[in-house]
């Protein structure tokens, strides 16, 4: 890539319009960043000054293969009803689909992007009931195959990228093109649902601000209080990959640090889940628990926990603000 632009193509099927406003959330200004990085946006609905014909034009051309298009990014899912015709969804001014469209231009990029969970899985579009067929660009919910076909690969060799979540953060946007406009990015760097590793090799869990909380099983019953949501409230944050909560997110934190349980936006499915803020049990237990652990260990772990839960934890958490401040040690450290 030294000597040229990266040279990226944005369109946007059926979705929410959230994934764009989720980018523009840039501390450093998304466009100086682009620009800083050799990234250049050779087209985006929203941010582009050109429409009507100029835009058409640029799509025919990159369809004939003469004009390059390094990344081809989607967002939204792509509609294929009613009947799998693509009828639900035009491109205006063209006269076609975008199933149609998102079919002829992913052979000619040299890697193919689905920004959101929608255009990786299907997404909030696919929820039931799905009248108008939503789909993921190399997905349908949890099953391999999607629009392109499990055998899709871009030019460069690579499956469909999945920047996964509703909405994905903005520096997994960024991030993603970066490595991609470096060659830094390869098979082995997505994990078994497309998602770049650098934040799917994380959970939604670490850097909680409620991890003691967690620790000790002591839990909030009700919306506003301090404790840890995966026993009542729904929280998936333990099952849900992304650095969610070791990144800034409109100058703040993650869903838990805004008191809002984790819905695990950035898997398959997330959108077929029924009540978010409730936690489904089986005879008092969580039917979600944390990823490899095994249900016995964490009943055990739990009751563990709960006997020895200071009680300045307990109170706190039933609490909408800390009520039993932590006890410093003494001057001089304390040590006898």
């Amino acid at each position: 890539m030294a000597g040229r632009t990266f040279e990226v193509l944005w369109l946007q099927a059926a979705g929410c319009g959230g994934c764009t406003m989720a980018l523009l959330d840039r501390d450093a200004g998304l466009f100086d960043e682009l620009r800083a990085l050799g990234i250049r946006l050779l087209w985006h609905p929203s941010f582009s000054e050109e429409t009507g014909s100029a835009v058409v034009d640029l799509l025919a051309a990159i369809e004939r293969g003469e004009r390059p298009l390094d990344a081809l990014l989607i967002e939204g899912a792509v509609l294929r009803g009613p009947h799998g015709t693509g009828l639900a969804q035009r491109l205006a001014g063209t006269g076609r689909t975008m199933l149609e469209i998102v079919r002829a231009l992913a052979p000619r990029a040299g890697c193919c992007v689905a920004v959101g969970s929608c255009a990786a899985y299907g997404g909030v579009s696919a929820a039931s009931p799905d009248p108008m067929e939503a789909t993921g660009l190399q997905f349908e919910k949890d099953f391999f195959g999607g629009l392109l076909g499990s055998d899709f690969r871009s030019r460069n060799g690579l499956p469909v990228v999945n920047i996964a979540g509703c909405a994905p953060h903005s520096g997994w946007v960024v991030e993603t093109l970066t490595a991609l406009a470096a060659g830094a990015l390869d098979a082995d760097g997505l994990d078994a649902h497309g998602r770049p590793r650098f934040f799917a090799d994380h959970l939604a869990h670490h850097g909680c601000s409620r991890n003691e909380f967690y620790e000790y099983k002591a839990s909030a019953t009700a919306a506003g209080e301090r404790g840890c949501l995966m026993e009542h409230l729904g929280c998936k944050a333990t099952q849900s990959v992304g650095d969610c909560n070791q990144r800034s997110w409109s100058g703040g934190g993650g869903c838990t640090h805004a008191g809002y349980a984790c819905i695990a936006c950035t898997s398959p499915g997330f959108e077929d889940i029924r009540g978010f803020t409730t936690t489904p049990k089986v005879a008092g237990i969580p039917v979600g628990l944390p990823l490899d652990m095994p249900k016995a260990w964490f009943i055990a772990l739990a009751a563990l926990s709960k006997s020895a839960t200071p009680r300045r934890v307990r109170d706190n958490a039933s609490a909408d603000r800390t009520v039993v401040p932590p006890r410093g040690a003494p001057p001089g450290g304390g040590a006898g």
